[in-house]
Parts: structure tokens; sequence; C-alpha cells
């Protein structure tokens, strides 16, 4: 892409690699987070001895990391390793029914920052279609070799921190044109979560300010339903059985009730990013949707019409029917269901080690664990009213 208006957003391409990936090798941060992870709390008793070897270590790698292609190879790995080590399997639907030579936009819910958009990729990888790019907030990015990694795998930056309304407008413009720009010119898929953040509390609802943002790039004599049309928007439903997360997200929905403020502690996302990475996570199962094609009036209608695609499409696991029967002292009708995908002994065992997962949580973060499980159950029981 020659187009220079989204150097400072866009992914890394083939040619930036080697000076990038030269870059991180030099970044005594980088080279610290490595560190950590492979030795842990000593790490900075021995940091004398581990930086070095670690530097040591990465620069013969490096070296074959010579394009943005060869680095996802190595990513598809991790993550094949990771899903045999951390989940009971990964299992996706939905995306036979897509061209593969279309460029969608997938719109998805967002429980794990790294995650969600990583298991649509290895999907994609997988089935030898073209990998997305992935939007990322600047708000994650606040050491430079996070933002190098980040942008060498594809993703690209929504700058969220300037806060001036005329800057922000701008950035939303830029943003805008930029993933026109790559579905429509460059014929490249593209992941954005269905609103900032991820839902803490399981309730996954599309925000139309993400549509009106994508939508600022129409060209004004296009009406509105057309454009949405072109663009191609996918629904994208990622399910977890267990969220390594949920004791850290209820504590923070506790404080947030309770204060109405919530500071995140030093390196917050980054711990979370590495607890849902290396934690048990059960059951994943990815769902895609159909691409939207209606007469669509507003963002609040597509809106909607995402939302109903992600929820009614979402994979209820035991723990979702678990949490809902601990909240309201009888199962949904759907439990049924998915009963019927397990022997009774197997899904005893998985009743009686999530009580204890719950229980391990302190008791006034409880409720807000558990709601957390049991919001999309109770979303689809009032979908399908």
């Amino acid at each position: 892409m020659t187009d220079t208006r989204f150097d400072d957003i866009r992914p890394f391409n083939d040619t930036e690699v080697p000076a990038v990936l030269q870059r991180l090798l030099d970044d005594d941060d980088f080279i610290r987070a490595i560190a950590r992870q492979r030795f842990g709390r000593i790490e900075r008793l021995i940091a004398f001895i581990a930086h070095p070897f670690i530097r040591y270590s990465l620069k013969p790698q490096i070296k074959l990391l010579k394009s943005v292609k060869i680095i996802q190879s190595k990513v598809k790995r991790y993550i094949t390793r990771m899903i045999r080590k951390t989940s009971d399997g990964f299992s996706v639907s939905g995306l036979s029914t897509l061209k593969r030579d279309t460029a969608y936009l997938f719109i998805s819910n967002h429980r794990d920052i790294v995650l969600d958009p990583a298991l649509l990729n290895y999907a994609l990888y997988n089935d030898k279609r073209k990998t997305i790019r992935i939007a990322i907030g600047d708000n994650l990015l606040d050491k430079p070799y996070v933002s190098d990694l980040m942008r060498l795998n594809k993703s690209f930056i929504v700058k969220r921190s300037v806060t001036a309304p005329r800057e922000m407008l701008s950035n939303f413009k830029t943003l805008s044109a930029y993933i026109q720009h790559s579905l429509l010119i460059d014929n490249n898929p593209i992941w954005i979560a269905q609103a900032e953040g991820r839902a803490k509390d399981g309730n996954d609802k599309t925000a139309p300010a993400i549509i009106k943002m994508i939508a600022m790039s129409k060209a004004k004599e296009e009406s509105f339903s057309d454009f949405i049309n072109k663009i191609k928007i996918v629904p994208v439903s990622i399910a977890y059985e267990l969220d390594p997360n949920d004791h850290a997200k209820a504590k923070e929905l506790y404080i947030l009730e309770k204060h109405e403020k919530y500071n995140k502690s030093k390196n917050e996302d980054v711990d979370s990013i590495t607890k849902g990475i290396t934690d048990y996570k059960g059951k994943i199962h990815l769902a895609v949707g159909k691409p939207l094609n209606g007469n669509y009036k507003n963002a609040k209608e597509v809106a909607e019409e995402i939302d109903s695609q992600i929820i009614g499409n979402y994979k209820l696991h035991p723990s979702n029917h678990f949490a809902y029967n601990m909240l309201h002292g009888s199962y949904a009708d759907s439990f049924q269901k998915t009963k019927n995908d397990y022997r009774t002994s197997i899904l005893e065992k998985r009743e009686a080690a999530f009580i204890d997962r719950m229980n391990a949580i302190p008791e006034k973060h409880r409720q807000y664990a558990l709601s957390m499980y049991a919001k999309i159950v109770e979303n689809k029981v009032r979908l399908e009213v």
C-alpha cells in the first residue's frame, strides 16, 4: 500500500520487518518482558545474566523472520500449542459459507484482548484464507515494543488516547478511511470489536458509535444502506467455556459499582493478556455469521442486526448454564440442548469444578463473576421471546 495517510497506524509491511525486529532486539523493555516470562520472579536477581542470554538466543531466530507471512506462520504454531495445552479444543462454524476471494469486515464480541482476533486469524489461516488486519487501541500500547509486536502481526492502531475533539474527529476519519481502503482497495479483511474494551460483564452489545465511525468514509452521494452492504460486515461470536480473567474482571466490576472509578495497576493489561493465553479455558468455539445485507436506515439498526447474530450464534457452554442456575435457581430451556453434548457423569464433574471455581472468588465479587457467565444465557432467552 502506497497511501502515506495511514503510515502511523497501519501494520508493517515486509520491507519494514528487518528494521522493526532489530529495534525489538535492542529494546530493554522487550528483553526484560521475555526474561520475566521465562524466569519468573527471579528475573530481577539474574538480569545481568538473563538479559544478554535472551538477546543471544533471539538473534538467530529473528534473522529467519523475513516477512509478515513467516511471522504469522510462527504465530500459528504458538496458537496451536496454546490450544492444545490450555483448552479442551477449538471449534469453528459458519466460515465455509463465506467467499474466499472477498474481504469481509468481521465485527466480533470481545472477551480477551489478544485471543479473540488471534483465534479468528488462526481459523482463517488454517482454511488457507487471507488473514485479518486487527484493530487495537493505543491504550494497550504503553510500551513501544508492544506496538511493534502487534503491527508485525497485521494490527493497526485505533487512537483512543487523544481527548481534543478536533483531533479525535480527524483520527476517526483516518481510521474509517483506512478500514475502507483495506477492504475495497487492498481486498484485505478487517477485525474490529463491537464496542470499545472487553465486555467484562458478559453483555455483548454493539456500540452504534463504532458503526458511525466506520461510515465516516462513505461518499456523500452514497446511501448509508448501500455503504453498509458494500463493506460486507460479518458478525463473529467467540465463546470461551472458562475465562482465565474472570476473578480480575469481577473485582473490577465490583469496584466500579461501589466507587464509580477503577484505576488499573501497572502492567495490568499485559498481565491480563498473559493470563488469557497461558491459563486453562475449557472448550472454545468461534461462530462466523452471515454478511449483513439489508435496508438499514441508521447505525442503531446495523448494531441491532450484529447483536442478533452474535447472541444467536453464540455457543453456550455448561459454565454459562451453571452460572445461570446459581443466579436464578433454575436452568434455562436451552440447557437441554447443551446437556445432549455431554455424558451425565462428565457434566456433573464440570458443574462441581465450576462451583468450586466460583467459591474460590471472594463473596463480594462472586455475583459479578456469575453474571459474567450467565448474561449470554439471559440475552439468548430475551432474543428468543
